[in-house]
């Protein structure tokens, strides 16, 4: 079995960054030591002098479009880009054509993976107003978890059904995560809105879907899964408003979490006026004074970061705003972005860990994976945070062929990933012939 010694690097973890190394034996981690291993060693020897070493990123918020849309992306080209990023371990959102809301479906599209992903994988099973059964009758060691849309985003899967709400959270067996946005508000919203502005621009997209949209649906979320004693991760929080529902405290001792996007760390709605449909997405990029607040809720009342990643093609999104649709693809640069914001003073470089690779495997019971020790995957991200690049489009992974980060310079830059003990990605192509694994979960 082929042995692998990753030495003289900066080990990244959540209890403290130390000069160390990693050794791994096929797919599992032998041993994580401080210093430099200056003992003989039978294997593959990578110098990582002057880089950070650290668990591969798990996300669990991503839009991969196949099956059915795959004009726009799909498993393999969302992957590569992933790997290329960092990223190990992806959950797979619901809304793809058809849309996942049946464990049959849940089946198809992880066949799907299996033949076409680098990264590891897991699948959302989407509830709707008639699958009830469906959300009950899951198996909750190969399910990641289950999709609420109580707002309408993409794939016409909104859930407004009083009844069929208080059933999933009174009856999931996993996880839920909620998509919040008030149908109404939105509604009355737009209505205003394109009556005023016919030819409008993205600019008015944080009026559309508004704050009071997001805080309205997530207050109701929080109080069912208060009512039912539902586990519940609220997805990609946009609002200062909206903090207050969630508790300032450790993950571990609470049920109703929080996540939020890289993207809406990263971004404003300062940013309109240049980047248009490019940023537009649901919930929308709000203020500068809502993007600090969720900068200073990291890690305590939001618990992971994510991406939403979500491509549409280049033509899509140069439509008229009231047709683009909304999303965009970060998966491929969200850990360059954070370890940006980290070089900031947003966050130190523990926190970039806890929150976007411990965290999302804690929240989620994932088996063997999201930390640097002995007995777990080597799922391992290599970064030198010295090679300072721009995003173009020369260099963009993803099928879409653009970002919203292009002309953006960074100086973090992923130049290894390991996944299962293999080499996915080596700073300059991806290894196409390898496949990730479906992810298991303890519970």
């Amino acid at each position: 079995m082929a042995r692998t010694l990753i030495n003289n690097g900066t080990i990244l973890s959540a209890e403290g960054c130390f000069a160390g190394y990693v050794i791994f034996e096929g797919d599992t981690i032998r041993q994580v030591g401080q210093g430099r291993y200056t003992e003989s060693f039978d294997g593959t020897v990578v110098d990582a002098r002057g880089k950070y070493v650290m668990p591969g990123v798990i996300d669990t918020h991503v839009h991969f479009r196949e099956p059915g849309l795959t004009h726009k992306a799909d498993w393999a080209s969302e992957s590569a880009a992933a790997a290329a990023g960092g990223v190990t371990s992806v959950f797979d959102m619901p809304n793809t054509n058809p849309v996942t809301v049946t464990l049959d479906e849940v089946e198809r599209k992880a066949e799907i993976a299996a033949r076409k992903s680098v990264v590891n994988y897991s699948v959302w099973l989407g509830a709707t107003n008639s699958n009830l059964k469906e959300v009950t009758r899951l198996n909750p060691r190969e399910v990641c978890g289950v999709k609420l849309f109580m707002g309408s985003s993409t794939g016409g899967m909104l859930v407004d059904d009083t009844y069929t709400l208080s059933g999933v959270f009174a009856e999931s067996p996993v996880i839920i995560s909620a998509h919040c946005e008030s149908e109404q508000r939105i509604a009355e919203n737009s209505a205003t809105l394109k009556e005023r502005f016919p030819e409008a621009t993205a600019t008015i997209h944080p009026e559309v879907r508004d704050a009071e949209a997001c805080y309205r649906s997530s207050a109701v979320a929080v109080e069912l899964a208060d009512k039912y004693g539902s586990r519940l991760n609220v997805a990609h929080i946009t609002t200062a408003r909206e903090l207050a529902l969630f508790e300032d405290k450790p993950m571990a001792d609470k049920k109703i979490t929080a996540e939020v996007t890289a993207a809406h760390l990263w971004f404003c709605d300062e940013d309109y006026p240049t980047l248009g449909n490019f940023i537009k997405c649901n919930p929308a990029v709000k203020t500068r004074a809502d993007r600090q607040a969720l900068r200073n809720a990291l890690g305590g009342r939001i618990d992971s970061i994510v991406t939403d990643h979500a491509p549409h093609t280049l033509a899509e999104k140069q439509k008229p705003y009231w047709m683009a649709p909304s999303g965009m693809p970060m998966v491929g640069h969200s850990l360059a972005v954070v370890l940006e914001l980290a070089s900031m003073g947003v966050l130190s470089l523990e926190m970039v860990v806890r929150l976007m690779c411990n965290a999302p495997a804690d929240l989620y019971n994932i088996e063997r994976r999201g930390y640097l020790r002995e007995g777990y995957k080597a799922d391992i991200a290599i970064v030198d945070p010295q090679s300072r690049w721009t995003v173009s489009r020369e260099n963009i992974v993803s099928k879409c062929g653009w970002s919203p980060l292009e002309g953006t310079a960074l100086s973090h830059r992923v130049v290894s990933t390991y996944i299962n003990g293999r080499e996915v990605w080596n700073g300059t192509e991806i290894c196409t012939d390898r496949t990730g694994e479906r992810i298991t979960f303890d519970r």
